[in-house]
């Protein structure tokens, strides 16, 4: 049993335009299962500078990062890791006796389930997005191995820089035909004013052979759904929030979780469809 609330109590939070209940959930079972005197909690923010001088200030002990904020926390921290400095976007902060970090975690999620799932590096892979989400995932396709893809951004100057960062091919829309391997990293589809919208349309969908939706909220976005119903791999956005929560957690705490104990706290913060999905 974790101990009750008290001075000694650690604190860590997240920072979303949309925040959910997911990840509070997932880092506070975890903390139950370990005995682990921390909270989680989840946040929005209209001032990001006063938020991350909070978390300096309070001592707070780690923030996650969501849209819109991975690029826009960068000058307002003390370092960056690896993982975050060769893609600008951060994703995790972790906050040392005031000084604060940034790590991505999306990367290390993302590419450990395109290696876990065996998506084949030969697929040509259309990416629709150019934000910070994107950048982690363009990166970890190079890191796999990845050789032909689009990179799908009507933001021209990011999309296309994105692109040629990494060696790839900018356009304005996804191909019409769409690719073997769609990733949607934009928030259509997401809980919200979004959750209707399809990321692909009918002919994309049709030529593919896998769906990956970043979007966790729903885990089950209409391209996912769609995907699912046509026959094709799918990889969830869920999936990835939980894999990157993992990391954060040891960030935080210094502890990695058992398998059996990721699968729980998967199990209680996104449900079966979930958790029996992941590969630990």
């Amino acid at each position: 049993m974790k101990p009750p609330i008290g001075r000694d109590t650690k604190l860590c939070m997240s920072l979303s335009a949309r925040p959910g209940n997911a990840g509070s959930m997932l880092h506070n079972r975890l903390y139950d299962l370990l005995g682990l005197d921390y909270v989680y909690k989840s946040f929005s923010t209209t001032d990001l500078p006063a938020a991350i001088g909070g978390i300096r200030a309070l001592g707070i002990r780690g923030c996650a990062v969501s849209m819109p904020f991975k690029e826009a926390v960068i000058p307002l921290i003390d370092a960056m890791e690896p993982s975050a400095s060769a893609i600008d976007s951060v994703n995790t902060i972790v906050n040392d006796d005031g000084r604060l970090t940034g790590y991505n975690t999306d990367f290390v999620a993302v590419r450990d389930l395109l290696v876990q799932r065996g998506i084949d590096p030969a697929l040509p892979f259309a990416v629709r997005g150019s934000g910070g989400m994107a950048k982690a995932v363009v990166a970890a396709l190079r890191d796999c191995g990845f050789g032909e893809g689009v990179v799908a951004a009507r933001n021209r100057e990011a999309g296309q820089a994105l692109a040629e960062q990494y060696g790839y091919v900018w356009q304005a829309e996804v191909p019409a035909r769409g690719a073997p391997l769609l990733i949607n990293v934009t928030p259509l589809g997401m809980a919200g004013a979004d959750e209707s919208a399809m990321s692909f349309d009918d002919a994309q969908l049709a030529g593919c052979e896998v769906a990956f939706d970043v979007v966790a909220q729903p885990a089950m976005t209409p391209f996912i759904l769609a995907a699912d119903k046509a026959g094709k791999a799918i990889i969830s956005g869920a999936e990835v929030i939980v894999l990157q929560a993992v990391e954060q957690f040891v960030l935080y705490t210094g502890i990695r979780p058992e398998p059996e104990m990721i699968r729980d706290a998967a199990l209680v913060a996104h449900g079966p469809q979930v958790a029996e999905r992941l590969i630990l």
